[in-house]
């Protein structure tokens, strides 16, 4: 009878309840990361006559103005028709313009609205919440270029039928992954919206439209050559081209590694500024 307490003493019944803030769901959370997954892409998806078809009519007109204005009866660029050479890259333009706008939004408009707490209370990881918002984005990025891409294989002259499906695939991903991390990185610093529209206007915008997706860069002088090699939008851009038409300006694979280092880079500093909770938390 007296060994009885120092056995169960030896084995403490577990307890049926943690205490505030511990740590219970040891693995992934993919109920929560999916929740917040599925909450972004329905925002976007409410309004998808201005988050998807506008934006994909927007990129179209581009095709149609410049094929007509610039293309000619016989014009060729890398030893394709005009129209196909500059059809991927409008597609890849779009794409990452708005995994952009959708990534930068997010925790911007919890800032400016006051719910910002609904994304850093519910039981997520950094990583899982930094998953969910990027495949968001993405989840856009993609569907604003299938959009793209129905629109111009019924466009008379263009074709974009992809000859390297795997290059359409890998860049396309790692363009709009790009593009959505640093809208990640925006929605964290930026304090009103007027932030991420500079960002959109002096940033993504001259990056996107002086990254080759109208011109091949062999065409230009030394000093401007480099500069586009020194832009990372130029990888996507020429990497996604080169999955259509089997030509590109340059090294698909120095892009392809260029552009995964650029989004583990991206990821590895969002991740930290989430962590650290800067101009997020009090």
């Amino acid at each position: 009878m007296n060994d009885q307490p120092k056995i169960a003493a030896a084995h403490p019944a577990p307890v049926p309840f943690h205490e505030p803030g511990e740590l219970v769901i040891r693995n992934v959370n993919w109920a929560g990361m999916r929740a917040l997954y599925r909450k972004e892409v329905r925002r976007f998806l409410k309004v998808q006559l201005q988050t998807i078809w506008a934006p994909a009519v927007t990129t179209l007109m581009f095709l149609v103005i410049f094929t007509i204005a610039l293309g000619g009866a016989n014009r060729q660029v890398l030893g394709v028709p005009f129209a196909d050479f500059i059809a991927p890259g409008l597609m890849m333009m779009g794409m990452m313009n708005n995994a952009f706008a959708n990534s930068s939004f997010s925790l911007l408009a919890g800032k400016m609205q006051g719910t910002l707490i609904d994304y850093l209370m519910p039981p997520l990881s950094v990583g899982e919440l930094l998953l969910a918002l990027v495949g968001a984005a993405v989840t856009r990025a993609v569907a604003v270029g299938l959009a793209l891409w129905g629109a111009m294989a019924l466009w008379p002259g263009v074709h974009v039928t992809p000859t390297h499906l795997w290059a359409v695939i890998w860049f396309g991903l790692m363009g709009a992954s790009l593009t959505a991390f640093i809208g990640v990185m925006t929605s964290i610093w930026a304090e009103k919206f007027d932030h991420a529209a500079a960002i959109t206007n002096f940033v993504i915008g001259p990056m996107t439209l002086l990254s080759g997706t109208f011109y091949s860069i062999d065409r230009l002088s030394p000093l401007f050559r480099a500069i586009s090699h020194a832009n990372p939008f130029f990888y996507a851009i020429s990497g996604f081209r080169y999955g259509f038409v089997a030509a590109a300006d340059g090294n698909v694979l120095v892009g392809s590694v260029v552009l995964l280092a650029l989004n583990a880079g991206l990821a590895l500093l969002c991740y930290v500024l989430l962590r650290k909770g800067w101009k997020l938390k009090a």
